[in-house]
């Protein structure tokens, strides 16, 4: 088990926290983060494109003229792809373009992606994170000035919503719930803040 220290908002050390060495300490593996980092942004990717080609455009089912004997050149419909209003030729189709590699890659990567920024000396553990009320000022204050911070995603439960509120609005900073755990969004930011009820339900589904 490796140990952490547990940190309140002024960065002083309160405790210490226990956590599993096969997620916070695990080896790390480029090939898992170009799997998951590559599942995240393709997946993205709508596939929506239509374009007809000359068999889905209507009409043209007419011989325009007789093959001989116009001195034309012949053609067989007036919805041929060089033809105004004809069909695409070669036309793109809608396709689904959903990747997802197996589970334990997609794991693996999460524990190899807390592991880099803990051994990078990037991950604070927060004793809690709590504000008065839903306000950006207040949570950028914290984390700025207190927490010295300029870029960072956050971490904790689903039930503090005055911080998920709060955080979602400012621009370099982030705030997910353990549920929402993934690794785009730890590498866009420089920093990992985890609140200790969080560290340890990510220590449980990834465990």
């Amino acid at each position: 088990m490796a140990k952490f220290d547990v940190v309140d908002l002024d960065l002083k050390k309160v405790s210490e926290i226990e956590l599993s060495d096969d997620i916070f300490g695990a080896e790390q593996n480029s090939h898992l983060f170009y799997e998951v980092a590559k599942m995240q942004q393709i997946n993205r990717r709508r596939g929506t494109v239509g374009v007809k080609n000359t068999s889905l455009v209507s009409g043209g089912g007419k011989k325009p003229w007789k093959q001989k004997g116009t001195g034309r050149a012949r053609q067989g419909s007036i919805r041929a792809s060089h033809w105004v209003g004809g069909g695409k030729a070669m036309a793109p189709k809608a396709r689904d373009y959903f990747y997802r590699p197996p589970r334990k890659v997609r794991r693996g990567a999460l524990r190899a992606v807390l592991s880099l920024r803990a051994k990078e000396k990037q991950l604070i553990i927060l004793d809690g994170f709590k504000l008065d009320a839903p306000k950006s000022k207040q949570a950028f204050e914290v984390l700025t000035r207190r927490l010295k911070l300029q870029n960072a995603l956050v971490i904790d439960e689903r039930g503090n919503t005055n911080l998920h509120r709060s955080v979602r609005n400012l621009a370099k900073f982030d705030v997910l719930p353990p549920e929402g755990f993934n690794l785009e969004s730890v590498l866009k930011h420089s920093h990992l803040v985890l609140t200790s009820a969080a560290a340890k339900a990510l220590e449980g589904s990834l465990s």
